[in-house]
């Protein structure tokens, strides 16, 4: 007979791990795991360019980001892919890290699809319990809202074919669908994956 296992977490993680367990987090909309991921003191920076979503500019303390970033988000939201955008994931002993982002998501009242794309800048500490993120400032440069029966193409077609979460600008642009209302992303995605650091 087969039994369902549930992922169990690393004993102890490095930055890399500390990422995807971020993710994991705010996509499956699970706050449990955000104190394995950031220290209690923490801090959220945010930057939006973008009238189609907001979010505080700080956010202070493990309890209000995960608020912010999981708790009110899954509230919204559901069907939520997030891409870290980069050739080289974070090292072990990191203590600084940037990369971009690629999302998708539907909202839960409208069913309308938002993609969006922006950077990600993280400091990690290393506390007794292992590494911490110690702070993230996430810059929005691009939030897109489309509409429902863009569903399938953007998640079944495009999103969900995807390596996730770790990826490439040069890889999802490339196999980005050609609606219209993805032209502020495809521009971002294209200019980074054409990025030195990309390379």
């Amino acid at each position: 007979m087969n039994t369902l296992t549930t992922p169990q977490m690393p004993t102890s993680l490095d930055p890399e791990a500390l990422i995807r367990t971020y993710v994991r987090a705010k996509d499956e909309n699970r706050p449990h795991l955000m104190p394995h991921a950031f220290a209690a003191d923490a801090t959220l920076h945010m930057t939006v360019k973008s009238e189609a979503i907001s979010f505080p500019a700080r956010s202070q303390g493990l309890a209000a980001i995960a608020d912010v970033l999981v708790r009110r988000f899954g509230q919204t939201y559901d069907n939520v892919y997030t891409f870290c955008l980069t050739n080289s994931p974070p090292a072990p002993g990191s203590r600084r890290y940037e990369c971009d982002w690629l999302v998708g998501m539907s909202n839960k009242v409208d069913s309308n699809v938002r993609v969006g794309c922006g950077s990600y800048e993280w400091a990690f500490t290393l506390q007794e319990q292992g590494w911490r993120v110690q702070t993230l400032d996430i810059v929005i440069d691009a939030m897109e809202v489309l509409p429902p029966d863009t569903t399938q193409v953007v998640f079944d077609d495009w999103l969900g074919q995807l390596a996730y979460p770790w990826n490439t600008a040069l890889r999802t642009c490339a196999q980005m669908p050609t609606l219209a209302k993805l032209e502020p992303v495809r521009a971002y995605l294209h200019r980074r994956a054409n990025d030195v650091s990309d390379l």
